[in-house]
């Protein structure tokens, strides 16, 4: 059953005992990513192949993911700054070992139209901290081909 975490707020970004932060360019405009990221919450399924299903739940307040594997977070929605930030933290899961976890995504202009950055902040106790740390390469991995799909994904929109 799911676990109530600890609710952070933004400042947890920079003061959260891990930080995983892993960034991408993409030919898409700031705006059409922030739209996909924020806008588009029910579209997150066919761009990140983590993510089984995803729902905008309070009237645009919250989110409620699920992963492949079964993971479910119930999340509260902090920033959303068009163009430029849409961050959330997890308010319920049935992830074992977490105490907190905020996700930061950051889009700023760069060569090839936009730049994301994605933070993942988070408290566990020591051993899961460790465990998480050492799959930042999957988180990595798993990074970069959802913000390539999602390339893919915008530019066959504008192209239509």
């Amino acid at each position: 059953m799911a676990r109530r975490l600890r609710p952070v707020e933004l400042d947890f970004v920079e003061s959260a005992p891990l930080r995983l932060v892993f960034s991408a360019e993409v030919s898409a405009s700031p705006q059409a990513v922030y739209a996909a990221l924020a806008e588009d919450v029910a579209g997150w399924t066919s761009w990140f192949s983590a993510v089984s299903s995803a729902r905008p739940t309070h009237g645009g307040g919250g989110r409620e993911i699920r992963l492949r594997g079964g993971v479910l977070f119930r999340e509260t929605i902090l920033a959303t700054d068009p163009g430029e930030r849409y961050a959330y933290r997890v308010d319920e899961t049935n992830a074992p070992g977490l105490r907190a976890l905020l996700e930061e995504w950051r889009i700023t202009p760069a060569a090839n139209d936009a730049r994301v950055r994605w933070t993942f902040a988070a408290d566990a106790p020591a051993p899961m901290l460790a465990a998480l740390k050492l799959s930042s390469a999957g988180l990595a991995t798993s990074f970069r081909g959802a913000v390539r799909n999602l390339d893919r994904r915008l530019n066959r929109s504008a192209a239509q």
